[in-house]
């Protein structure tokens, strides 16, 4: 029997509010308290920036950081938007698109462009998701609300929007990464494209198996920064040079600055060497092997970001946070 051609929005009601005023206030609430202008960045939106990278976290911790990444968005040309997420539950070693038609949120629908995710299919390194992997997949649906807001603040309610190209990102390698974004580099060419990253960064706790720590007695050079994982053999007392919110700040930064390199290396090297939890790590490599033309020339655009926060601070190993961050990209 075959699947209905509308995905619900699973996580309306639990991750976000399902009550369409409501969301449409908390989203007006959240873009209006961002600045208009940002210094050394300029007026919002900027001018050809058509790709962000946001998080996905309930919007309660989300939401907020999430809007200066899309009062960033320049969806001037859009007729249509790609949303690379993560796979949190479903593993598999490849990219896959949507088989549904129209996504839903408490807004309004978003049509898939059913002949791009063809093309895509055609190349057959893309696959597809299944309709219980792409439902239980919170990712891509965290920034079907932002998108339509977007959508509408420019194109008018109830008009005709660009189309979106749903993509999960699964388990792949580096060299897959660059392969992937070969595939959609002409696509990030089109400037009547945008694209939406989906990543949170660091999930710091023991339950996330991940307490690395680095102590401001190391080299800051991010190439030869040396850390370790905290455990409570090795951690008896609090640490205090830095406190680990700290720590986690200058990881996060370091990730950060080997992003904004614009060098696909760059950022495979500082992930090798932190083992940094940023889940959404393969849909910014994809994107950066799009832009990363060939190794060692100039990529045809950079990110730049312009938020920075955590869910908590942690203090000590009992303690627990997840770290957000967004940006944008000025494509060539």
């Amino acid at each position: 029997m075959p699947h209905k051609l509308e995905r619900e929005a699973t996580h309306a009601g639990s991750w976000y509010t399902n009550v369409p005023s409501t969301l449409d206030s908390q989203l007006e609430s959240w873009l209006k308290a961002v600045p208009d202008e940002i210094e050394g960045v300029g007026r919002l939106p900027v001018p050809g920036a058509r790709i962000i990278i946001a998080p996905h976290a309930g919007y309660s911790y989300s939401g907020p950081p999430a809007a200066w990444a899309y009062k960033s968005l320049d969806v001037l040309r859009a007729k249509r938007v790609f949303i690379l997420g993560p796979s949190h539950h479903h593993f598999f070693e490849a990219c896959a698109v949507s088989t549904f038609t129209k996504y839903a949120t408490p807004l309004g629908s978003l049509i898939v462009d059913k002949e791009t995710n063809e093309s895509l299919l055609q190349s057959r390194a893309f696959t597809t998701m299944g309709p219980g992997v792409d439902q239980d997949e919170h990712s891509i649906e965290m920034h079907l609300p932002y998108v339509y807001k977007v959508l509408e603040r420019h194109f008018g309610k109830g008009k005709n929007f660009p189309k979106i190209v749903p993509i999960l990102v699964g388990s792949i390698d580096a060299r897959q990464e660059k392969e992937y974004g070969r595939l959609l580099r002409p696509y990030l060419d089109d400037p009547e494209n945008c694209f939406v990253i989906s990543s949170d960064f660091c999930h710091w706790g023991t339950r996330f198996s991940y307490t690395y720590y680095i102590p401001n007695s190391g080299p800051e050079n991010r190439g030869q920064v040396v850390g370790h994982t905290l455990r409570q053999a090795n951690c008896p007392q609090q640490p205090t040079d830095p406190p680990i919110w700290s720590s986690i700040e200058r990881l996060d930064k370091l990730a950060i600055e080997s992003i904004e390199t614009g060098r696909h290396k760059d950022f495979t090297e500082y992930l090798q060497k932190t083992r940094n939890t940023i889940c959404g790590r393969h849909p910014i490599g994809v994107v950066m092997g799009a832009l990363e033309v060939e190794e060692g020339q100039e990529p045809k655009g950079k990110f730049i970001f312009v938020r920075y926060e955590q869910s908590s601070k942690c203090f000590t190993l009992r303690d627990s946070s997840v770290s957000y961050a967004s940006a944008f990209a000025v494509v060539a």
